[in-house]
């Protein structure tokens, strides 16, 4: 009888092959953890339209206002000069009579566009230049002297040098910004590479033959996401102020293209009677400059996977 109970209490447990590769922990993107973390915040996000409104009105805009840096207006009437920003003229007239509008935001798509596009080619070229010296002691060797004498020398007196060998120009300008810093890019991913080269993971995969650029590919550069966004955060504000900078010194774009950096000196001497002409370009560069870093940063923080939750 004892027997009999002891056999309802018992069964055979069945064996699933499935089953056994089953993960019980959640399923994990690291995109959709990045995304999520970097929504969490309403403040992020409403920097996030504002910086995307900004930027593509800046680069719309001037395709529709006719303005055109070498061409004068044609107006006669010296009751258009001057005037203060209104519901009419939202940021006044100049001494010409060009909208300020007009003036500021073709002035802003280049600089845009010129930090945009420079950016991109550095890290391009930083980043993978970067990643194989931090491997190769050879390279080390040569590249660590390059960098030595290229960092010993004022990085806007080298950039006011190149501007005027080459000349002004939106070509000459992003040469100039891209054969200065790409240098910082390559040693700062060089050092970051040869922090977590010899980690466990990369010593066994280089002990079961994996190729360099393999190893490089694979496990170093998707550890380095975080810290990459974080650099492009500071290097598109940066690359904006130095564009303003050169323009601004009559060096940069030159008169032939508008930028917020010859807009700024062109008013500089109407500061006291028309303070308006001055600010409004000054205010409309820290606003895209400022808005750019703030949201870098909490991309940068969002792509870190220590921050996801």
């Amino acid at each position: 009888m004892m027997e009999r109970i002891e056999d309802n209490l018992f069964e055979f447990a069945e064996f699933d092959e499935r089953e056994s590769e089953h993960i019980a922990a959640p399923r994990y993107s690291y995109w959709k953890s990045v995304w999520r973390t970097f929504i969490r915040s309403k403040v992020t996000v409403f920097l996030s339209i504002f910086v995307i409104a900004l930027v593509a009105f800046a680069l719309i805009q001037p395709m529709h206002s006719g303005y055109s840096p070498t061409v004068a207006p044609n107006i006669n009437n010296s009751e258009m000069k001057y005037l203060p920003p209104s519901s009419e003229h939202l940021f006044g007239t100049d001494n010409i009579g060009n909208e300020v509008w007009d003036v500021v935001w073709a002035g802003a798509r280049n600089s845009i566009l010129v930090s945009f596009v420079s950016t991109a080619i550095i890290m391009v070229i930083g980043i993978l230049v970067g990643a194989v010296w931090g491997f190769s002691k050879k390279m080390d060797k040569w590249m660590i002297e390059v960098y030595n004498v290229v960092s010993n020398v004022p990085y806007l007196l080298l950039a006011m040098i190149l501007s005027y060998v080459l000349g002004a120009g939106l070509g000459s300008l992003i040469f100039v910004m891209v054969c200065i810093d790409w240098i910082y890019v390559a040693y700062f991913i060089r050092t970051q590479v040869m922090i977590i080269r010899d980690r466990e993971y990369n010593l066994a995969s280089k002990c079961l033959g994996t190729k360099t650029f393999t190893m490089i590919i694979k496990n170093i550069l998707p550890y380095l996401v975080s810290v990459i966004v974080t650099y492009i955060s500071r290097e598109i504000p940066s690359l904006i102020s130095y564009e303003v900078f050169l323009s601004y010194m009559g060096l940069g774009l030159g008169t032939n293209y508008a930028s917020l950096g010859r807009t700024i000196s062109q008013y500089k001497s109407f500061m006291t009677g028309y303070p308006h002409l001055f600010w409004i370009p000054v205010l409309v560069l820290a606003a895209i400059a400022i808005s750019l870093y703030v949201v870098g940063q909490k991309l940068a923080d969002a792509t870190d996977p220590r921050t996801h939750r």
